[in-house]
Order: structure tokens, then sequence, then C-alpha cells
């Protein structure tokens, strides 16, 4: 209920309306003011105990972060008037005691708090501490071991893509394939990468990745702040990758994010669009590599054949040279072999002034008593045969 009207009704609502006359409806900066001043004026400055999260340290000197414990966060600026005042800059994780006024930025209307001084705190931040051990465990099992990383296959087919739907990793995804490896098939996986059942739905996508016929995943998220990417951190998801039967890529959060996940994997990727390019071979460097093959291969066959032409006309030589060597070797030896045969032949001797008789029946006549008087013969001589009768 509000207070009643009027100046210094202590009714900041009332006090507004007030000052806006009869309009009856607030603008987006006078609703922003008014709640500013109600934050501002019910708290005041307060201690706030939380983990550091997502720190960033500008030029000006001025810290952007955020303070959060297991069940929400507070976004938070520290001027650079304090910040120098402090001797070190928080760790992310580091739980604190932040001295701040709760207020509202009258440009966003967002609630956040203005810390003035920053304590450590004695323990160490829960989500820290989680990470830290879900980490010993994943160590202790040889999880984190490098010598069990699997390489990537050199041209995949299908390739499991476990992340959002409603991201904008997948659309990467499209289009570093359609640039890199057309043929390449994206099988989506869909699972939430953020919020409380992001673990079991990442748990249960990987379980059915290795049901799919498929050569390797990419498990990947956009980026986000730090406590967006718990879900990569959690052990069972871990665990869930490492135990994939396919090679496995990580590619969780900006390129200095590091995640367990990302640890686990058989390779991370700085970003979504990055693991496509570690997973896909690139179509033009493929295509240069073909053809520098076939010019290789040409110009080998072409220095193979010369090789094999001139060691075929080499064998040539040697085998006319041999085969004239070796009948002229023959020659030679039937020439001496037809003289030997002719200096024996009867002829020859014939051709001397010889002549060799041969009675009626063929047989050469040896002696005188072989031709009887009246014994009718044959007288062979070196030009021809007569025929001679014995007296």
């Amino acid at each position: 209920m509000r207070g009643r009207r009027g100046a210094g009704s202590g009714d900041l609502f009332a006090d507004a309306e007030e000052r806006r006359g009869d309009r009856r409806s607030f603008t987006v900066s006078e609703l922003s003011e008014v709640l500013r001043e109600a934050t501002e004026r019910s708290t005041g400055q307060v201690w706030v105990k939380g983990e550091v999260s997502g720190l960033k340290v500008y030029q000006t000197g001025h810290w952007y972060f955020t303070l959060r414990d297991e069940l929400a966060q507070l976004r938070c600026v520290m001027w650079r008037t304090y910040t120098r005042k402090l001797k070190v800059t928080p760790d992310e994780g580091a739980e604190v005691y932040a001295l701040a006024t709760p207020t509202v930025n009258r440009d966003r209307g967002e609630l956040r708090l203005g810390v003035v001084t920053m304590l450590p705190t004695a323990g160490v931040g829960i989500h820290q501490l989680g990470f830290e051990r879900a980490r010993e465990a994943l160590a202790r099992d040889g999880l984190l071991d490098p010598g069990r990383k699997r390489r990537l296959p050199a041209f995949p087919g299908t390739i499991a893509v476990v992340t959002s739907p409603d991201g904008a990793v997948l659309h990467d995804l499209k289009t570093v394939a359609r640039r890199r490896w057309p043929a390449a098939r994206l099988l989506l996986v869909p699972a939430r990468v953020q919020g409380d059942d992001a673990v079991d739905e990442l748990v249960a996508a990987l379980g059915l990745v290795d049901r799919l016929d498929a050569d390797c995943c990419i498990i990947a998220r956009g980026g986000g702040a730090r406590e967006d990417l718990l879900a990569f951190n959690d052990e069972s998801v871990c665990r869930a990758v490492a135990a994939c039967r396919i090679p496995t890529v990580a590619a969780v959060g900006h390129e200095t994010d590091v995640t367990l996940t990302d640890l686990v994997a058989d390779l991370r990727a700085a970003t979504p669009s990055a693991a496509a390019e570690l997973v896909l071979p690139d179509r033009r460097a493929v295509e240069r590599h073909t053809a520098n093959l076939a010019t290789r291969l040409a110009h080998g066959l072409t220095r193979r054949t010369g090789v094999m032409r001139e060691r075929i006309e080499r064998a040539s030589d040697r085998v006319r040279g041999s085969l004239t060597a070796l009948l002229a070797d023959r020659r030679r030896r039937t020439d001496r072999l037809a003289a030997t045969l002719d200096a024996l032949s009867p002829l020859a001797v014939l051709g001397r002034g010889y002549s060799v008789a041969r009675t009626a029946d063929g047989r050469v006549a040896k002696r005188v008593a072989d031709l009887p008087s009246k014994t009718e013969f044959t007288l062979r001589l070196s030009d021809g045969e007569i025929d001679a009768e014995a007296r």
C-alpha cells in the first residue's frame, strides 16, 4: 500500500506522483529514479559475501564483476577511486566480503552493487572448490592424461553436434562446413547448455551420440559469463565426454575460458567455428594437394617411362650384339665343319682324278675279283657316271 501523499511523507511513489503533477503514469526514467532512491534508502551500505566472477579491469581503473553464491548473483561496479586502494586484484572464483551500496543503474534499470572495498574470506569459493574437487577426481582416474587423446578422422562423413538448438553455434558450424567440406553431414543432438537441467541433458545427449553412426563429436556453446559454463565443469558431463566412443572436440565459451570438458575432450577449440575448422578438411587445400599429387605422379611416370625405355633400348642393343656374335661364331664353326666334310667327301677325291666302280646291285668294287669278265658296272667320276663292262 502507498502512504499519504505530500512532501516529506517518506513514501517514494507518493512523492514521485506529487512531483509529476496530474500525469497518470511514470516515464521509464522517472520509475528508474524512484527505484534507485528506494534501493539506496532501503539498505544503505552493507557487507556482502560472495564469489568474484567475470572480473573485467578497464584501463580507466574501473572494475566490473559479479558477486555470486549457489543461489543468486549480483552485478557490481567498483570505481577507480576505490580500486587503487586495494593491493591485489581478486582471482576468479575468490570468496570475498564486499562493502557496497545497492543501487539501480538509471540508464539500464539494472540492480547493482557499488563496491567501495573488498576483504578476502578464509575460505575458497564454492564453485571454485567444486571445480578443484572434480578436476582431482578426473585426474585420479587418468581422464586428463594427454596420452589417452585420440586423433580426429582425416575426412569425417558425419559429425554429431551436442549444443543448444536455439543458439548461434549450429549456424556457425554450418557456415564453416559449407565453406570447407560440403560433403560432411552435421547431426544435431540437442541439449541445454546452461541452467538447472543442463547437466542431465548434456549427459543424455552424449550417451545418444554413442548410438549414432558418426565419425566424431563436437560439444559446444557460445560465450557467456563464467557461471554460464558451470555445466561443462560438472564431473558427470566430463565423464560422459571421456566415455564417448568417437573422438570429441570441445568448444565451450570464449577463447580465454577453459573448462574441465575442454581438458577431458580429445581436442579443445577456442570457439565453435574453430572446432569446425579443426574437424573438417579444407576442400580447396585438398584440391590443391590432389592436383599437386597428380602432377607429381605424371612427372614420376614420365621419368619412370623414360628410364625404362632407356633400359629396354640398352637391353635390346645388348641382345642384338649377343645374337650377332653368337651367329658369327656359329657361322665360323659351320664353315669349319663344312671344310672338314668337304675334305673328307669322296667327291673331293674324285675331283683329283679318281673314280668309283659300282656293280649293278650298288656295291663298290674294291678288287678286280669283284668285277669278273663281262660284268656290267657303273663308273662314278667327279662330274657324273658312265656305264662300263669288264673284259
